[in-house]
């Protein structure tokens, strides 16, 4: 099934042609093109954005130079930093592509009744967030490296949003040492090198592991990142021999609640001094 929807997807958005929408140039490099865009774009970014091979990406820019479309030269701000630019006959073409791209999408709704359209756009919104959920890994990370202080100044942000009495970090009381092993882990959640999600765990000799700092990206919530996460983290506190984890949360943070009940905690008593807390949570693990 999936191998026959990536056929027919290929086919009919022209992916395997050596002219795509038209132009004398393959899907690779027109979708180059379209992501340098107006603003222009760092060769590092474009390399992330479009999970490319930095030689490939430099054949394809060399490319894009020789037909007077591109520039690439230092960054404005930073000369080390390498910065592509269309130029006047690449923001041209650019236009262009922009034109076609919205043909090629009428093409694909205007044969379809009203109905049809709605049931197609629906499911491509589902087909992309569901390829996107594929797209995300979680692995260990320390806590200093750059992408857990990403993912630990946004959570700081949303929780200093969402509480009533804003949030301030270090009174959470969890120090960098704690979450390294054997003491503890830190994880993150990512897509390509974009962070979208952390989850921390405190290990105790004797007594239950703590669940710390589960956060998600609202760019990837509703795709199953924060249950992955707190699989995760279980399993790696059962491996440490835990009999059970626990943690806390505010009161505020409602859809957090629901993941927990959902994955079989239970509500239990105050087990710590955590001024942000107002419900505390268990589970055993099996």
């Amino acid at each position: 099934m999936v191998r026959r929807f990536n056929r027919t997807v290929t086919q009919r958005v022209g992916a395997l042609d050596d002219s795509y929408l038209a132009r004398d140039r393959p899907l690779a490099q027109a979708r180059l093109l379209w992501e340098i865009g107006p603003a222009g774009a760092e060769v590092a970014a474009l390399r992330t954005r479009l999970d490319l091979d930095a030689g490939y990406l430099s054949r394809l820019l060399r490319t894009l130079e020789g037909e007077g479309l591109v520039v690439v030269g230092p960054g404005e701000s930073d000369g080390r930093v390498r910065t592509a630019r269309l130029t006047d006959a690449g923001r041209a073409e650019w236009d262009l592509l922009d034109g076609k791209s919205d043909e090629l999408a009428w093409s694909m709704l205007e044969p379809l009744t009203a109905g049809q359209r709605a049931r197609l756009t629906t499911a491509m919104t589902e087909v992309e967030r569901l390829l996107m959920a594929s797209l995300i890994t979680i692995g260990p990370c320390h806590p200093g490296d750059p992408r857990a202080r990403a993912c630990l100044r946004a959570y700081t942000r949303e929780l200093a949003d969402r509480f009533d009495a804003g949030f301030d970090l270090t009174r959470s009381s969890v120090e960098d040492n704690e979450l390294v092993p054997p003491a503890g882990l830190f994880l993150v959640a990512s897509i390509s090198t974009e962070t979208v999600g952390c989850g921390a765990l405190r290990l105790h000799p004797g007594e239950p592991a703590e669940i710390k700092r589960l956060w998600v990206s609202g760019s990837v919530r509703g795709l199953g990142v924060g249950r992955r996460l707190l699989d995760e983290l279980e399993r790696h506190a059962a491996a440490a021999g835990a009999g059970s984890v626990r943690l806390d949360t505010n009161r505020s943070l409602t859809e957090a609640m629901r993941l927990y009940r959902s994955a079989g905690y239970r509500e239990i008593p105050r087990y710590n001094t955590n001024p942000y807390a107002h419900h505390w949570f268990a589970k055993t693990l099996s």
